[in-house]
């Protein structure tokens, strides 16, 4: 009996069942990376819950209250990069809806992270925070905000000299610093629960800690990325 027909039919179902498993893969990335924003935007929405209201001032929130604009922009600029930069780094979805990515990127996206960063710089200069936010924290905060708009910068820089590997490593490396908040619930909170609250000095290690473990994590992802693209191979044209 000719098996032929069989084998033609069923040769495509292989491929198939890895692009579903490669898809399956990434929805759990983006989920993993929203749910890693959803406590500092509940706490977000919290904060924008008690200016919306009048709530009393206290220690906590006077600043926020008298000056409400910048941390207004920082929690829905926070919220809408972290949501769409999580769709934008699956690759799977930007070959399919490539038109989207870019308009995404360029339209909202990139807008969001330049005011995410402006208004964490602004705050840090010009609000009274407390004294464990001080002095060290100050300078890493000033650190982060800087560097999150320099590798936007780069990352807008090199998608327009093509370079699409290069734009999608300075996307990822802004990504993990502007999702540095979620990290520091996780780096925060068992110290917290086991010895109370922290003094200045252990307040900006768990801080740091948090940027800095998100930054290791997205440079493994940037070099499995180059590794990839090295291990393809290169499309020959054939001689006319």
């Amino acid at each position: 009996m000719d098996t032929a027909p069989d084998v033609a039919r069923t040769a495509p179902s292989a491929p198939r069942r890895t692009r579903r498993g490669s898809s399956r893969k990434e929805w759990l990335v983006a989920a993993g990376l929203i749910t890693l924003a959803l406590v500092p935007s509940l706490a977000g929405g919290v904060r924008l819950g008690e200016i919306a209201s009048g709530a009393p001032e206290t220690p906590a929130n006077a600043r926020f209250l008298q000056v409400p604009l910048p941390v207004v922009l920082h929690i829905v600029g926070a919220v809408v990069y972290a949501v769409l930069g999580a769709f934008q780094l699956l690759p799977g979805l930007r070959r399919r809806h490539l038109a989207w990515h870019r308009a995404a990127g360029r339209y909202v996206l990139v807008p969001a992270g330049v005011v995410v960063a402006g208004s964490g710089l602004w705050m840090t200069a010009f609000y009274d925070v407390p004294p464990t936010d001080d002095g060290a924290l100050t300078v890493s905060r000033y650190v982060v905000g800087l560097a999150m708009l320099v590798f936007l910068v780069l990352g807008v820089r090199a998608i327009v000299r093509r370079d699409v590997l290069a734009h999608g490593a300075w996307m990822i490396r802004a990504y993990a610093l502007a999702l540095g908040a979620g990290t520091q619930v996780l780096t925060t909170a068992p110290f917290v629960v086991l010895f109370g609250e922290p003094d200045a000095f252990w307040r900006t290690v768990q801080m740091d800690a948090a940027w800095l473990l998100n930054l290791a994590v997205a440079e493994w992802v940037i070099a499995r990325r180059r590794a990839t693209a090295r291990s393809r191979p290169r499309r020959v044209v054939p001689a006319a």
